[in-house]
């Protein structure tokens, strides 16, 4: 009898640790799925949609280019129709001032700003596309040039792009020959109201950092010169 009731004993024993380590599994695994309050692993937040991304249309990144240029013959200009990869390509200004694209055929670009041209293939691709959206950049303003001359070592006219700087001239001319006066170049610019100008720029002291503001950009016609 003695036996039995110590067999007894131990059953009840085995099945009440049992049943404590199974509603302690079932807490821990509750626990599991939280998290602590004041823990860093906190939930992070799902990222909101921004509106530019709800609306059709081109990302804001994409719509900048210079209105106010003029487009020439031999310019390059990207044209893009949104969702419309057929229709997006490099277009060069052929030397009538036209371009080609498709379904709309031949347009006249030269004398035009691309706010202007934009405006035109958007008209003229109404009739095969519902609200079509158009951007035209000038990628390369071939049409537009600047000289370098003096003591260079490819002196010269050279196309003008839209970041073309001081330095960025004197590189695409080869850079500067012997006894070049790298203080005392400068800048010849015509304009409207002054007539032509000198614009002073001293290489030694932009490469240094001490005048980065005489590294302009350069504007059409411009001519750098290096004594």
């Amino acid at each position: 009898m003695d036996k039995l009731h110590s067999l007894d004993h131990s059953s009840k024993v085995l099945w009440g640790a049992t049943v404590v380590g199974i509603l302690c599994l079932a807490l821990t695994g509750t626990a599991w799925g939280r998290t602590p309050a004041g823990s860093s692993q906190q939930q992070q937040p799902v990222p909101a949609v921004s509106e530019s991304a709800e609306q059709p249309g081109f990302p804001a990144a994409m719509k900048s280019t210079d209105d106010a240029y003029i487009i020439g013959n031999s310019d390059l200009l990207e044209i893009s129709v949104w969702k419309n990869a057929e229709l997006t390509e490099s277009v060069p200004v052929r030397s009538d001032g036209k371009i080609s694209m498709p379904l709309i055929g031949e347009i006249q670009a030269s004398g035009r700003t691309p706010i202007q041209l934009k405006n035109e293939i958007t008209t003229r691709l109404r009739a095969y596309l519902t609200a079509p959206e158009v951007i035209v950049i000038v990628q390369q303003m071939n049409s537009q040039k600047f000289n370098i001359l003096g003591r260079v070592l490819r002196p010269g006219s050279y196309p003008l792009l839209a970041t073309t700087t001081v330095l960025d001239a004197i590189a695409v001319g080869g850079g500067f020959q012997d006894f070049a006066k790298q203080k005392e170049v400068y800048i010849l610019r015509h304009t409207a109201d002054r007539g032509e100008v000198r614009i002073p720029f001293n290489y030694k002291a932009v490469i240094r950092g001490s005048h980065p503001d005489e590294n302009i950009k350069l504007l059409p016609n411009d001519t750098v010169v290096v004594p």
